[in-house]
C-alpha cells in the first residue's frame, strides 16, 4: 500500500513579505479579487516591464539584440533548471506551451503495435490528445476511470500491464486540484522500466517539484499560470537518459550542434535538450517567462508553497461552514496544491453564482458545473474571507430568486 506523508502546517507571509508580493500586481490596488491562476495569472509589473524594455529596444534602440537575447535564454533555462533541480540547463528546452512539450515526447518516441500508455480518465486533454494520437501506430491506451478515484499510486499500480510502456499523469489534476505522490509513482515506473511523464503546470511555480527526487523521466509546463509568464511561454525537462530515445519529429535550424555553420548538412544534432527547439524562439516572451521566474525565485519556492497552502487551508475551512456545498479538493495538504474545487448546493445555479462574483470583482473558475478556486502567493487571508462571503450571499440570493418565482 502505497502512503504519502503529510507535509508540515503551512503559514501565511508576514505583512510585510505580502504587501511587497502585491506590489508586483496592480490589480490588487483596485479591489480586485483574483483565483484563477489555474487558468492564466495576471501579469506582475516585471513581466510587464521585461517585455516592454526588449520591445523598446528592438524598435528604437540597439535594435539587434541578439547578443542580449542568447544571454537571457540561458539565464531563463537556469532559473528553471533551480525550480525544478534538473541536473543541468542543458535538459530543459523552450517550447510553446504544455502540448507543445508533450509532443516532442509522444511524437519522437518509436512505438510498435501493441505498447501501452496509461492515462487517467480525469486529465486535462494536453496531456490526453498526444497519446491518442499514437493510436495510428497501434499503441492502446487504458484509462483509469474517474469513478475509481484520484490517480493514487496504488491505483496506477492496479493498472499496470505488461506492455505499459508510459505512465502519464498531471502533477495536479486541473478540476480536482488532486496532487500526485510524484515520487512514489517515479519510483514504481522505474522499477518497472516504465517512462513516466508529467503534465507539471498545474504545480510548478506552486509547489516544491524535484524531478531527479520524483524520478520523473519528462516533465512538460506552459509558464502562464503559476509561474506567472505570458501567454505562449513554456519548456521541457527531458533526462539524457529520455532523450537517447526520442528522435526529433520536426528539427529546424537552430536544432544543430553549431546552428551558424548555415552550410553544413551532416552536422549532429545538439547534444543538450536545444535539439527540440526547432527555429526562432518566442524572444519577448521569453524575457517575460524569466520576469515570472524571477519573482518566483525571490520569494523562493518553499515560502510560496507554505502561502498557497495556507490560503487553500483556510479557504476549504470556511467554505464547509456553507451548508450543503461540497469540496471536491482532497483535504490533506500533501494531496493539494493551489486549487480548491467546490460543488454547490443541489439546485443552485453555478453559473449563476459565479456570474455575481464576477460581478463584484472575484475571478475565480467556472468548469464542468464547479467553481474552481486557485489563489496565489500574493493573495491574502482577508480576500479569502471576502470571497467566501461573496459565494454565501451568492448562494442565498439565488435561492431567494428561486423563491420568488
Amino acid at each position: 500500500m502505497f502512503i504519502a506523508s503529510e507535509q508540515k502546517w503551512a503559514k501565511l507571509f508576514p505583512d510585510e513579505l505580502l504587501g511587497r508580493a502585491k506590489n508586483l500586481f496592480p490589480h490588487t490596488q483596485h479591489g480586485q479579487i483574483y483565483f484563477n491562476h489555474a487558468s492564466s495569472a495576471p501579469m506582475a509589473t516585471r513581466v510587464v516591464d521585461a517585455m516592454t524594455s526588449h520591445l523598446n529596444e528592438r524598435s528604437t534602440g540597439v535594435i539587434e539584440t541578439y547578443e542580449l537575447d542568447v544571454a537571457k535564454m540561458q539565464e531563463c533555462r537556469s532559473r528553471v533548471q533551480r525550480l525544478i533541480n534538473a541536473e543541468s540547463s542543458e535538459r530543459i528546452a523552450f517550447c510553446m506551451n504544455t502540448s507543445d512539450a508533450i509532443n516532442v515526447v509522444a511524437s519522437g518516441l518509436s512505438w510498435k503495435s501493441g505498447d501501452r500508455i496509461l492515462l487517467h480518465e480525469a486529465e486535462f486533454p494536453a496531456n490526453v490528445w498526444p497519446f491518442l494520437a499514437l493510436k495510428r501506430h497501434g499503441v492502446e491506451i487504458d484509462v483509469i476511470p474517474q469513478s475509481k478515484g484520484h490517480p493514487t499510486p496504488q491505483l496506477i499500480a492496479d493498472h499496470l500491464t505488461e506492455k505499459t510502456r508510459l505512465v502519464a499523469l498531471s502533477a495536479v489534476q486541473f478540476l480536482t486540484g488532486y496532487r500526485a505522490d510524484l515520487e512514489t509513482v517515479g519510483s514504481l515506473c522505474r522499477s518497472k522500466n516504465i517512462l513516466f511523464v508529467v503534465d507539471g503546470i498545474q504545480a510548478v511555480g506552486a509547489v516544491q517539484i524535484d524531478v531527479q527526487r520524483m524520478k520523473i523521466d519528462a516533465l512538460a509546463s506552459g509558464c502562464q499560470k503559476w509561474q506567472l509568464g505570458p501567454q505562449g511561454t513554456g519548456w521541457l525537462y527531458i533526462t539524457e537518459e529520455m532523450q537517447s530515445r526520442i528522435e526529433p519529429a520536426y528539427v529546424g535550424w537552430l536544432a544543430v550542434d553549431n546552428p551558424w555553420d548555415f552550410t553544413n548538412f551532416t552536422q549532429p544534432l545538439a547534444t543538450s535538450a536545444r535539439r527540440f527547439e526547432g527555429g526562432t524562439r518566442n524572444i519577448p516572451g521569453i524575457w517575460g517567462m524569466d520576469a515570472g521566474l524571477s519573482i518566483i525565485e525571490e520569494f523562493g519556492i518553499e515560502r510560496i508553497q507554505d502561502q498557497i497552502l495556507a490560503l487553500t487551508q483556510m479557504l476549504i475551512n470556511s467554505l464547509q461552514t456553507l451548508h450543503s456545498l461540497a469540496i471536491v479538493t482532497p483535504h490533506a495538504q500533501s494531496q493539494r496544491a493551489g486549487i480548491v474545487t467546490v460543488k454547490l448546493p443541489e439546485g443552485i445555479d453555478a453559473k449563476a453564482v459565479f456570474k455575481r462574483l464576477l460581478a463584484q470583482d472575484i475571478t475565480l473558475a467556472l468548469r464542468n458545473g464547479l467553481l474552481r478556486f486557485s489563489p496565489h502567493f500574493y493573495n491574502s487571508a482577508t480576500e479569502i474571507a471576502l470571497a467566501v462571503s461573496a459565494v454565501r450571499e451568492a448562494i442565498n440570493g439565488n435561492k431567494n430568486s428561486k423563491n420568488n418565482h
